[in-house]
């Protein structure tokens, strides 16, 4: 991975943020995207002190088509040969049951996990085209297997994930390009706070019982689909505690 420029999109907190630290450890250059600016600045000047990498910084909300492509279009030369795409960028807000739900939410929801990664990956790939090289890896989860009480946006979100990151590899397939499609089960990380609305204690009280994955364990798979020889495409990977059986099923002790 040493030298490659991964783009990783939501990475200034939970599996985005892992995923940038896992790379750059390998030695990949990073260019990272979130909306807090802040935040990209300090992790940039963690991870190149830390590491023999250089991180470029792109902040913008991927709900904004236009700043998107204004910031693919402004990337220094260098940067634009992107070898390894990981549309991160997600979330849930909220537990309603769908008849009860907030639509302003639901755009928010929809805009970020569905166009944002089809507005990032419409601009990018392109240029991986031309190149013959790099890999999309799609963040999904498993709640885009089955819907789950409170969640059907959400579940429908991460249902077109694995739709577009399938549908992707077959318009790809008569090229050196791959696709990977990650579906993380319980995983603890500020995502939780933000579908809480920013109640922590219910978050944290979400995940009492039971050993949930971090963003380090999702970033290690995430790291493997890319590593693996160029022959070889990991499509899809679905991967849960070992107390997680299904969405709506999990073992928590003295629960």
């Amino acid at each position: 991975m040493k030298d490659r420029i991964v783009f990783i999109t939501g990475a200034s907190s939970g599996i985005g943020e892992a995923c940038a630290r896992k790379f750059a450890s390998q030695g990949a250059n990073l260019i990272l995207n979130a909306r807090n600016t802040n935040v990209l600045e300090q992790l940039k000047i963690e991870l190149e002190s830390k590491n023999a990498i250089s991180v470029y910084l792109l902040p913008f909300d991927v709900r904004d088509r236009d700043a998107i492509a204004k910031a693919l279009v402004s990337l220094p030369e260098k940067w634009k040969k992107i070898d390894v795409l990981i549309n991160n960028a997600g979330l849930v807000i909220g537990m309603d049951k769908e008849h009860e739900g907030q639509l302003d939410e639901w755009d928010i929801v929809i805009d970020t996990n569905i166009k944002g990664l089809l507005a990032v990956t419409r601009l990018v790939v392109p240029g991986m085209v031309e190149r013959g090289i790099g890999h999309i890896i799609n963040i999904g989860s498993i709640a885009g297997d089955g819907a789950y009480p409170g969640g059907s946006v959400y579940c429908a979100t991460k249902a077109a994930v694995k739709a577009l990151s399938d549908g992707l590899r077959i318009d790809l397939v008569n090229t050196p390009l791959r696709v990977t499609n990650v579906k993380p089960g319980m995983v603890e990380t500020n995502f939780s706070v933000v579908r809480f609305r920013g109640d922590k204690g219910v978050a944290d009280r979400f995940y009492e019982g039971i050993q949930a994955l971090s963003g380090d364990d999702v970033a290690e798979t995430v790291y493997f689909a890319a590593s693996v020889p160029v022959h070889v495409q990991i499509a899809e990977v679905l991967l849960m505690p070992t107390n997680q059986a299904t969405s709506t099923i999990s073992y928590k002790e003295n629960y």
